[in-house]
């Protein structure tokens, strides 16, 4: 797997890359790397750790469990929840440390473990990179210093989590739903439970698609990834929007009354002027990553709104939050955060105020995304290739010039290696919807070429 920590964790196939043998001693060494870093100094510690719900996930979980509980934290166990909510209870229950395993929008195969720290928010790089250190040097033979009788961690499931981040979310809603139709695709994933909950006590009539998970369907053909299904039941169901999960629920993407698809650009640009109405856009700014269509920036510079952009990960929109008290950033792809009431991605929450908004206003989710024109925008994954030498390869450096030189000032390139997955991303915006394919198609082959 090379570096374990990507942008987002720890992901790879269950039990062939990610194994319960990596997942215990994971947890372990991040229970020590806490310790020294004077963490659960003064106290007992405590953790949170909750899941999706892929099959893979029960055996992770028990091992996560058991690795921290032997090196003497204490474990509130919260079962499937949305990462969101592992990260809300990590705060609002006062622990050391949250535990989410989740591969977020992957395929069923995959899973992922994802650390918190105390306060909800993700943990920072040195630790992750000294997290990954002792698990190495420990997995080689060094052995542990490890409590015994009382000094063991114990181990309860915590079953009022869901119905406390429920309550979160309702609290933080500006007015009630009362009057909408809302469709919910879940991805058969952690929030099947919690998001319809939290619609309907809110007073929405809501529908639900995707929200049977069995360990095995998340993902599969459902949720934000592949938007056809809840587009064609907003329209068959005559609802006023709909809200589309992934299957660990940090993002949404939405769609509109005639099933349009309504990215996390456009769900920006609406909060960005809901949360300005409302005074709670600190120094009126919004804060999004690279991969913004030039079209969200031009509609926040005619609003009067300014645009403050990061490298591409929530975590970094975050970083950047935090650091200036920003309130509101997120991505194209639906993570969007809400730092007041959250410390990550919330697709629940999102999709609450975006259809708080619709209910306030009276208007259409498609009249209020209208706020800005998506400019075509092409986007390729191109596979298989060594996403290390994005930046160092010369052949690509002039494959771009040259694409850069063809689109002028009405476009724009942008190449970058996933943070999550051995790929590249190729990314080419255009006047033309045309002139963006045929460009974006050149730099897919150049990357081929150039990488594979």
């Amino acid at each position: 797997m090379g570096r374990l920590f990507g942008t987002d964790g720890v992901r790879g196939v269950a039990n062939a890359d990610l194994t319960a043998e990596m997942a215990l001693g994971l947890s372990v060494a991040a229970a020590h790397v806490l310790a020294e870093a004077g963490t659960f100094e003064g106290h007992r510690p405590k953790a949170v750790v909750g899941r999706d719900p892929r099959a893979s996930g029960e055996f992770l979980e028990a091992a996560v469990v058991a690795g921290l509980a032997s090196a003497g934290v204490d474990v509130l166990r919260v079962g499937v929840l949305p990462t969101p909510a592992v990260a809300y209870l990590t705060g609002e229950l006062g622990a050391d440390l949250g535990v989410m395993l989740s591969a977020s929008h992957n395929a069923m195969p995959d899973n992922g473990i994802k650390f918190f720290a105390r306060g909800g928010h993700k943990l920072a790089d040195e630790l992750e990179d000294r997290i990954e250190s002792v698990y190495e040097e420990h997995r080689t033979g060094a052995p542990w210093d490890r409590p015994t009788g009382s000094g063991v961690g114990r181990v309860r499931d915590y079953e009022e989590g869901s119905d406390r981040y429920v309550a979160h979310l309702l609290g933080v809603l500006p007015n009630r739903l009362d009057g909408l139709k809302v469709v919910l695709d879940e991805a058969h994933g952690a929030a099947a439970r919690v998001s319809p909950e939290a619609f309907q006590q809110a007073g929405a009539e809501v529908v639900t698609i995707g929200a049977e998970p069995d360990g095995l369907n998340i993902n599969d053909g459902c949720g934000s990834t592949h938007l056809d299904k809840i587009k064609a039941a907003v329209v068959e169901h005559g609802a006023d929007l709909g809200i589309a999960h992934d299957g660990d629920a940090d993002r949404c993407l939405a769609v509109d009354h005639t099933g349009a698809e309504v990215d996390g650009d456009q769900i920006l640009a609406v909060l960005a002027l809901a949360m300005r109405e409302r005074s709670v856009l600190r120094s009126d700014t919004v804060v999004a990553t690279v991969m913004s269509n030039l079209g969200f920036k031009l509609a926040m510079e005619r609003e009067g709104i300014r645009l403050v952009q990061t490298a591409v990960g929530d975590r970094y929109v975050l970083e950047e939050m935090k650091e200036h008290g920003f309130a509101l950033g997120g991505e194209q792809s639906g993570h969007v955060i809400i730092l007041h009431h959250a410390t990550t991605g919330d697709g629940t929450l999102t999709g609450l105020l975006l259809a708080a908004r619709v209910a306030q206003t009276g208007r259409t989710l498609a009249d209020l995304a209208g706020v800005m024109e998506r400019l075509p925008q092409v986007l390729i994954n191109v596979p298989d290739v060594d996403r290390s030498r994005v930046g160092t390869s010369s052949e690509l450096a002039s494959a771009v010039v040259d694409a850069e030189r063809e689109l002028g000032e009405t476009g724009r390139v942008l190449l970058r290696p996933s943070g999550t997955e051995p790929l590249v991303r190729v990314m080419v915006e255009a006047a033309d919807i045309e002139q963006a394919r045929s460009v974006a198609g050149r730099l897919a082959d150049a990357v081929k070429s150039a990488l594979g």
